[in-house]
């Protein structure tokens, strides 16, 4: 393997930066550039740039005793030429990365200091300049009036009349453009659509940089993980103001991947770890590869780190090794948690879990909740009850069952609720398997056992159902906890028999939910969602309530209680029947709702939202438009690293009996 090297030419430099004119140089007019090492020098942004330099520079601390020798100073930067809209935005990128302006108000420890400080952000601003296309630019610092080139390493400034003056002025020079582009790989032409680069182009440094990590990045994906520079070349011609480059790389040859080495295990089987990384032996290296299997086993959940790379060098047997580093987490954890409605009332929880029960990543969490404490009624005729609603399951998760991508999930869970529409106790076990089809794909498919009481306005009636609940999901979210752009689909079909009267029937439900950002800032977003479903086979009496469709609450729509929005009973007791279901909605058969929001941020962290929501239920397979009910409210979010923290007023445009004037929501993450 050729070692990488850069040719380098240079000139002879004057002590104030400028070229002194040789009789070839005179001829050519050519200011040669050394970029093999400036363009690395912009390949990270900001600060960092600069740490090959070896300077160290001096941290913030707004206690300046813990600093020898403070010395305080004024930092003023002048941009040379014509004040246009360029110019000034030139300036304000030369003044973000000039750290004597943005450390103006942290003194330095001694005259030593500030020169060390001054001279490092030279280079900084020469590298702004490259980032911009200035190759010709010149910057000069001078301190006390003194250009710091001129400056002995000891000098010393006077300090007893104030802060010490520091001027910086930069004379950008000309914006240069791509001239030549020679691109080759083993002495092969690369195709002109390899890279983005093309005589007559932009010559931004980043973007040259930006360009050849897109190649090496093109050709590892290919199957080659030892792509080298064998030669580059960057040269400036200030005569036509252009920039040349010339680059020659080594791609070497597609390599298998092969052996699968796990560093860092110890409770966890390491032959499991390999077996979930999804790396197939044989297979032609690939970075995404890689890539996938880091986030494979990140999402076991075991593992506080993961790390997934190639190894240096191919095996004896031509093969490319693969090194696993993993650092394991707490396997067990516990939590709280609580929520609250003006009329739901409050309600508490508590879980606790284990992530590695048998060393297979293997799961186990515990859950318990009460609610409806405090709930109140809205309505004379609505009864109050004191009775809370509690809930707890467990659930058992073993990834890998179906390949690397699966995980077997099964579940038992106990309930008893006393929502509007009815009174439920319930005793339910499922098993089945969540499969990755894709990155942003996921189908889950489970068998669901449930036997159920369940008292409504007619009376009380045993329930016992078996299902099959299929999910099928689609997201391409940015951020699952706060997403900005892209959108979530999910698909549901759950087909049931209620084995006591025989009866079949199919529950359906799809849901979209949209984003779009207005501004690169995130500062304005849109966000809508739909969701339309329907029960087939069977008619609503035969369908048990708990399976029915409600609208109304914070997860539908806000401004309406839980349950209210859909048909009735009558709002009378029937003869012999229980009176305390007066105004007590059936459920529907069929559902629609849509929610719109503004998120706007008004600072980095806090966003007030806009919103309205809106939804129909019927008695009928397709929803009553004509009884559709339209909320309208605002809400807060404060943006937390764990998801927002989230508060919404919403006030029913069309209350029901059972509607209060507003309600008020609290809880983690967007509504939708």
């Amino acid at each position: 393997m050729a070692l990488s090297q850069s040719k380098i030419r240079s000139v002879p430099l004057r002590r104030d930066g400028t070229a002194k004119a040789g009789p070839a140089l005179a001829r050519r007019g050519l200011i040669v550039l050394v970029l093999g090492s400036a363009l690395a020098l912009c390949a990270a942004p900001g600060a960092g740039a600069f740490e090959i330099f070896g300077f160290k520079f001096f941290e913030k601390d707004e206690d300046t005793a813990d600093i020898v020798d403070p010395v305080r100073y004024t930092a003023t930067l002048t941009v040379l030429g014509a004040e246009d809209e360029t110019t000034e935005d030139l300036k304000e990128e030369l003044e973000a990365a000039s750290t004597l302006v943005s450390d103006a108000d942290d003194p330095v420890s001694g005259s030593l200091g500030l020169l060390s400080k001054a001279k490092g952000d030279r280079k900084r601003l020469v590298a702004s300049l490259y980032e911009n296309a200035r190759y010709e630019g010149l910057v000069t610092i001078r301190i006390e009036g003194s250009d710091i080139a001129d400056l002995a390493p000891d000098a010393k400034f006077d300090t007893s009349g104030g802060p010490v003056p520091v001027e910086i002025t930069v004379d950008p020079g000309a914006l240069f453009t791509l001239g030549s582009v020679d691109i080759t790989a083993d002495g092969t032409p690369v195709p002109a659509d390899a890279t983005e680069l093309a005589p007559g182009g932009t010559a931004e440094s980043v973007r040259v940089l930006r360009e050849e990590g897109r190649l090496f990045e093109r050709l590892r994906s290919e199957g080659r993980p030892f792509v080298a520079v064998t030669e580059r070349d960057v040269v400036a011609d200030g005569a036509t103001k252009t920039l040349d480059y010339r680059l020659a790389v080594s791609p070497g040859e597609p390599v298998p991947f092969g052996e699968i080495f796990v560093e860092g295990a110890q409770d966890v089987d390491p032959g499991f770890i390999a077996y979930m990384a999804g790396i197939e032996q044989g297979k032609v290296f690939t970075p995404e590869d890689l890539k996938k299997a880091r986030e494979r086993l990140l999402k076991l959940d075991v593992f506080s780190s993961v790390t997934v790379r190639e190894g240096q060098a191919e095996a004896a047997d031509g093969t490319l090794p693969v090194q696993i580093e993993v650092g394991e987490r707490k396997f067990r954890y516990y939590g709280v948690g609580a929520t609250y409605s003006n009329t739901d009332g409050a309600g508490v929880s508590g879980y606790w879990g284990h992530r590695n029960l048998f060393g297979r990543a293997e799961s186990l969490r515990l859950d318990a909740s009460v609610s409806r404490i405090g709930a109140t009624a809205v309505s004379d005729t609505v009864r109050e009850t004191d009775e809370f609603d509690y809930r707890v399951s467990a659930v058992f998760k073993k990834p890998g069952v179906l390949g690397p991508d699966s995980v077997y999930v099964g579940s038992i869970e106990a309930v008893s609720e006393h929502p509007l529409a009815y009174d439920r106790d319930s005793i339910a076990a499922t098993s089945g398997v969540q499969y990755e089809l894709t990155d942003q794909q996921t189908i889950e498919a489970r068998i669901r056992g449930e036997y159920e009481e369940i008292t409504d306005y007619l009376g009380t009636e045993d329930f016992l159902i078996a299902s099959v609940p299929i999910t099928y999901t689609f997201d391409g979210r940015d951020d699952k906890l706060n997403p900005t752009k892209g959108f979530l689909a999910k698909l549901y079909a759950e087909p049931s028999y209620e084995i006591g009267e025989g009866t079949p029937f199919l529950k359906a439900r799809g849901d979209l939910s949209a984003y779009l950002s207005l501004t690169e800032s995130n500062r304005f977003i849109l966000a809508g969602r739909l969701a339309y479903g329907s029960i087939f086979g069977a008619d609503l009496q035969d369908i048990p309530n708990d399976r029915r469709f409600y609208a109304g609450g914070g997860g539908s729509v806000r401004g309406y209680g839980f349950q209210t929005i859909g048909p009735y009973y009558p709002s009378f007791p029937r003869p012999g029947g229980d009176p305390s279901f007066v105004d007590t909605p059936t459920g529907g058969l069929s559902l629609f709702e849509a929610s719109a929001e503004v998120r706007v941020g008004v600072t980095e962290n806090i966003q007030i939202v806009p919103f309205v929501d809106a939804g129909a239920v019927s008695d009928e397979l397709t929803p009553d438009f004509s009884n559709l009910k339209i909320g309208a409210g605002i809400g807060a979010r404060y943006l937390t690293s764990f998801g927002p923290i989230r508060v919404d007023v919403g006030i029913p445009l069309d209350p029901g009996p059972r509607d209060a004037d507003f309600q008020i929501y609290a809880g983690i993450g967007q509504a939708f």
